[in-house]
């Protein structure tokens, strides 16, 4: 090896190893995140579980006016046929209203 060629490699950086590499930028990257407090961070757990537990009411809600819908045009019950009627009513009266909106 000649002394040019000895230069030209001291020149050349190094590569570092990619795994070391990730690893201080994800170091780095979380020195900027901001981290909520205490408090900040029981009022979002409290907004998260009051959400849950009305999705989870309105869900199981809507489940039970289904189950009382078919099970009462199984057997043939005129007030499902009614409630029935109300509900794809309201469905169609939402697809026109959301339709519109978009529209303006």
């Amino acid at each position: 090896m000649t002394d040019q060629e000895k230069k030209v490699k001291k020149e050349m950086p190094k590569k570092e190893n990619p795994i070391v590499e990730y690893l201080r930028d994800t170091r780095s990257e979380l020195k900027k995140v901001h981290w909520p407090d205490r408090q900040e961070t029981v009022n979002l757990t409290k907004i998260v579980l009051a959400f849950t537990f009305g999705m989870a009411l309105f869900l199981g809600l809507l489940d039970l006016v289904f189950v009382r819908m078919l099970g009462g045009i199984v057997t043939q019950n005129l007030w499902a046929y009614i409630i029935t009627a109300v509900v794809l009513g309201a469905i169609a009266a939402a697809a026109v209203l959301i339709k519109r909106n978009e529209g303006a």
